[in-house]
């Protein structure tokens, strides 16, 4: 769903990388790269475009138990690969243990296992072959998140979602606009083959060619059957909620490695939350007094639906407090990222805070270890917080809303609250009123973040040109910036080895489905312009 703003995420092992305040370097040479694209400049002649073949096409690939992986998954990353792809295939790692039961473990001698290198493109095999060493290639420009889960979702046994046995029902090929030597990448496999597993055709597929792979000229191959989804298919953003269904059916998987819980509050039941012990109490809401005026889901779109969670500090009194306990919890054991949505009309000295309850023999009742607290004000708007979390016992996470002495016209807000064993985001850039700015800003205006600083102590930003650049309009473009900050003369220069996570936020309410658009780069000391000058320097 399409909000009023827009959400960037940064995770920073890095800063990034600009030649100076008039020179921006593309990483990916102001091109989209795709998967076809990749190969075919590559001279690589692969069935449909990037399947390696290790026996006969007939093999029963998805239907056949015996090519199924274990749902622990042995892998090697070989020296080949290129330093920022090896971040982006561990970032794809993070993604199938968050969303389903797949797991990634580096190979200690297991019999059959995947060999990602640096080919000559991206490819991979259909399923587990059994060959001992079956080697997968993220080569250059193939380090793209959607990418990476593409071809791993080759190796777990998937063919190309257009290549289905019910395919014509829902696209039609344009074999006249197929170059001659590839009309091959377009035949069906009989579902006596390969199976569907009950799921509906996908026009949202992260294995779904897109609309101009392998054309003779500027006219689609495929065209789809309901006109609007010409322009999403072939995306690589990242698996689409099809995929994941597809993926866990055919593992038998019932949970997800690292997902933990998601709440919109649009159940009755609150998802299982309970009202601790306090003087005051949270109430299920649609619409409050002052803001919000909608819930943060649905933002009133949707009739019928559209419930928060809100504490009154306006009613309450002075040091009232109120307790809202998820359920019981099982988290696994280390790291763990809170995120929720807080929408704040509450006096500046009222106070929300953030606590985990945790649950041991000698605790029976629970301990409680305060994580973060969150002063009042108005902000008008939905803000996102992420709160990072160490549990590792049974828990529940508890939000307490605390009145101050000054007098309230409204309260604490909070919806789509998300936990999983996985590391926060280091930064948060939102953008007011997206649709307005996209409106009046043209192509080639840039709009800058706030200088932040990374873990290591680097200070950097970020520009968009939310309408592209002049020489690319239309096309968003995003360039991160390394700034002078407080602790240039205590570091490294040039910025060596460092990686930048940047993720455009989809605000779906489970983490599970959200399709967030990844850019990663790792910095190269070395590297140098065309004109001789280093990339990475101060701004």
């Amino acid at each position: 769903m399409l909000h009023s703003f827009l959400v960037l995420l940064f995770g920073l092992g890095l800063t990034a990388a600009r030649l100076s305040s008039e020179t921006e370097i593309d990483v990916d040479e102001g091109r989209d790269w795709d998967i076809v694209d990749i190969n075919e400049e590559a001279g690589l002649d692969l069935l449909e475009g990037d399947i390696k073949l290790e026996e006969p096409l007939t093999r029963n690939i998805i239907i056949g138990d015996k090519y199924r992986w274990p749902t622990t998954v042995p892998y090697y990353l070989e020296e080949s690969l290129e330093m920022n792809a090896k971040g982006v295939i561990l970032k794809a790692f993070d993604q199938y243990r968050l969303k389903t039961c797949i797991d990634f473990k580096p190979w200690k001698g297991e019999e059959n296992y995947i060999s990602v290198f640096n080919g000559s493109g991206c490819f991979s095999s259909v399923g587990n072959q059994r060959v001992g060493k079956q080697q997968l290639s993220i080569g250059s420009n193939c380090d793209r998140l959607g990418t990476v889960e593409h071809e791993f979702l080759h190796a777990l046994g998937f063919w190309h979602e257009q290549s289905r046995a019910d395919r014509d029902d829902y696209v039609d090929i344009m074999w006249d606009k197929i170059k001659p030597d590839k009309k091959n990448n377009f035949k069906k496999h009989d579902d006596t083959v390969s199976t569907a597993l009950g799921v509906p055709y996908d026009y949202g597929s992260v294995m779904h060619y897109g609309k101009m792979y392998f054309s003779i000229g500027s006219e689609p191959t495929i065209v789809t059957k309901i006109p609007q989804f010409t322009d999403v298919i072939g995306q690589r953003m990242g698996f689409s909620a099809t995929d994941l269904t597809k993926l866990n059916r055919l593992y038998n998987c019932t949970s997800s490695s690292t997902f933990v819980d998601s709440c919109d509050f649009e159940e009755d039941n609150i998802c299982g939350t309970i009202q601790g012990p306090g003087t005051a109490k949270w109430e299920r809401r649609s619409s409050v007094r002052g803001g919000p005026k909608t819930d943060f889901t649905n933002m009133g779109q949707c009739q019928g639906k559209g419930y928060f969670m809100h504490f009154s500090t306006s009613s309450a009194k002075p040091g009232h407090q109120a307790f809202l306990e998820s359920r019981w919890l099982y988290p696994n054991p280390g790291v763990q990222c809170l995120q929720f949505f807080l929408y704040s009309t509450a006096a500046a000295d009222d106070v929300l805070n953030i606590w985990v309850r945790e649950y041991d023999q000698a605790n029976a009742d629970g301990k409680l270890k305060l994580f973060k607290s969150i002063s009042g004000g108005v902000k008008g708007s939905w803000e996102l917080h992420n709160v990072d979390l160490n549990v590792t016992k049974k828990a529940r996470v508890v939000f307490e809303g605390v009145k101050g002495k000054r007098p309230s016209k409204g309260g604490f807000s909070l919806d789509d609250i998300n936990l999983s064993s996985t590391k926060c985001p280091q930064h948060i850039w939102h953008i007011r009123n997206i649709k307005g700015q996209m409106a009046k800003t043209p192509p080639g205006k840039k709009l800058f973040s706030p200088r932040f600083p990374s873990p290591a102590g680097y200070s950097f930003q970020v520009g968009v040109y939310l309408n592209g650049k002049s020489s690319n309009p239309d096309y968003m473009a995003l360039y991160f910036y390394l700034t002078s900050g407080p602790n240039d003369k205590k570091l490294k220069w040039p910025c060596p080895w460092q990686m930048a996570t940047m993720a455009l936020m989809d605000q779906q309410s489970d983490i599970r489905q959200q399709m967030n658009m990844h850019r990663m780069i790792t910095t190269d000391p070395n590297k140098k312009s065309s004109d001789g000058k280093r990339i990475l320097t101060r701004v």
